[in-house]
């Protein structure tokens, strides 16, 4: 079975960017390989409205059996609220908190981002997990696409 790893809008972004495409395009090319599902949100989808057109044809280009579209629900407001809530992160990263919820309710194997204040970073990681462990979630895996890299043996 395929993993299935949403990816958040930064890691769109970062296919371009100077600083991040040396790791992201290597998962992008193993998407398109068919290795993953990809799920995506209407988050991303409205955070991309204003996004560089070279970006907006990256999402257009994933192959349709190969994503997985998903909407935002009263569930994933809820989860997204606690994490406010219980202070993981401020009032501003309403919307880091909704990629985090939609990626857990929808049982990702990963959540898969470049931002590394508000989602890529072990505090912030450990404080949703915690919520999501209390809310009869699983763990969800959080990473950056640097991971994904496949290393040959020498």
């Amino acid at each position: 079975m395929k993993q299935r790893i949403y990816i958040d809008t930064s890691v769109f972004g970062g296919h371009f960017d100077d600083e991040f495409k040396q790791h992201t395009i290597p998962l992008f090319d193993r998407i398109r390989d068919g290795e993953f599902i990809i799920i995506y949100s209407t988050v991303t989808q409205d955070e991309l409205e204003n996004a560089p057109i070279q970006v907006k044809e990256l999402v257009k280009s994933l192959k349709e059996d190969t994503t997985e579209f998903i909407e935002i629900t009263a569930e994933a407001i809820d989860l997204a609220s606690e994490y406010i809530a219980e202070n993981v992160v401020g009032k501003t990263s309403y919307a880091d908190c909704l990629h985090i919820a939609l990626a857990t309710i929808n049982r990702a194997d990963f959540l898969v981002s470049w931002n590394f204040k508000h989602i890529v970073n072990i505090e912030r990681i450990r404080g949703y997990n915690s919520i999501n462990i209390k809310n009869g979630y699983k763990l969800l895996e959080i990473r950056s696409p640097r991971e994904f890299e496949k290393y040959e043996d020498s």
